[in-house]
């Protein structure tokens, strides 16, 4: 594979802006700050990231480990949120083709 064709099949290693939240129930806009990096090992893309503190997010999440899709405008994929940080921030992974 050329090397124009591989940096196109890579996605971007990081987005910091606009998203949306969604699981069954719920669509909650929010804010978020994502990276993501190819792992050789398992031959997978892994993208993680924050999302900002939002009271919306935390009813969302209810404290506790969630799935959910993000969207953002370049994309959307799978994820899941984990418990919050002291600052009421939300840590976001998933593996994959990632929102950005």
């Amino acid at each position: 594979m050329s090397e124009e064709r591989l940096a196109e099949a890579v996605p971007d290693e990081e987005y910091e802006g606009e998203a949306v939240l969604f699981t069954a129930e719920r669509e909650v806009p929010v804010a978020v700050l994502l990276r993501g990096h190819f792992q050789p090992i398992d031959g997978r893309f892994h993208w993680y990231g924050r999302v900002a503190a939002d009271d919306a997010v935390a009813e969302l999440a209810g404290g506790r480990k969630t799935q959910v899709v993000l969207r953002t405008t370049r994309g959307e994929a799978v994820g899941s949120l984990s418990d919050p940080d002291p600052w009421n921030r939300y840590r976001i992974t998933g593996v994959g083709r990632p929102p950005f």
